[in-house]
């Protein structure tokens, strides 16, 4: 029995283990790499919100395409959402050069300045939602400036009857069967708003569709000119 417990006694003592020196080397150098690789990680987390949101923006422009085609076919000019005429601006801006100066639109100088670069700023509303401020599946920020289109009280003499009936949002609902885009972002909110084209005959002009996530309207846009 004696000779047993000396056996056992000797075989635990012969057992190599970590110091604790060893230990806190290699805590220290996991600390380390998880300090060192946790910006990176966070960078591509970011690039992949922005990736995604402008993605949900090109699947936008790409229904906005189709609309104004249609609209072209059927009365005779072709038209975006919120749009009651091709000549009727949907938002606060009256031309190209009031996005750009106003906004600044990245898309447009691409100087990457300018002012409309957070979610909550007053820039908000001279915008519009895409899918409404308060649609359950992607709700405005509370604190965010963007509002909703809304069908003009006076009407419109020369419009289509289905167009004076539906406001901008109700219209991208119905592009998308219903089916709501969302931004990736916390503060993100898919907003537009459609500078109104113009003339008659060859002198005519088409309206300009500008798109971006209220994130960062400067930074995440992009526009179509039919």
């Amino acid at each position: 029995m004696k000779q047993t417990l000396k056996r056992i006694i000797r075989n635990v003592k012969s057992i190599n283990g970590n110091s604790l020196a060893e230990f806190a080397t290699t805590t220290a150098l996991m600390a380390t790499l998880a300090a060192t690789a946790a910006p990176k990680l966070s960078e591509m987390s970011e690039g992949a919100k922005q990736s995604k949101s402008m993605n949900e923006i090109d699947k936008i422009l790409t229904q906005a395409q189709n609309f104004y085609n249609d609209t072209a076919d059927l009365e005779g000019r072709g038209r975006f959402p919120g749009q009651d005429k091709f000549d009727v601006a949907v938002g606060g801006y009256t031309g190209t050069s009031d996005v750009a100066n106003a906004a600044v639109v990245e898309a447009l100088d691409g100087d990457g300045t300018g002012d409309f670069d957070a979610w909550n700023d007053a820039e908000g509303t001279k915008w519009r939602s895409v899918f409404g401020v308060s649609n359950a599946d992607a709700m405005q920020a509370s604190g965010g400036q963007v509002i909703n289109d809304v069908v003009a009280s006076s009407g419109c003499g020369t419009c289509p009857a289905a167009a004076k009936a539906k406001a901008g949002n109700e219209e991208w609902m119905t592009l998308f069967a219903g089916n709501t885009l969302a931004s990736k972002y916390q503060d993100g909110h898919l907003i537009y708003v459609v500078v109104a084209g113009g003339g008659s005959g060859t002198d005519a002009y088409p309206p300009v569709l500008y798109l971006a996530d209220a994130e960062n309207p400067r930074d995440f846009n992009a526009l179509l000119e039919p």
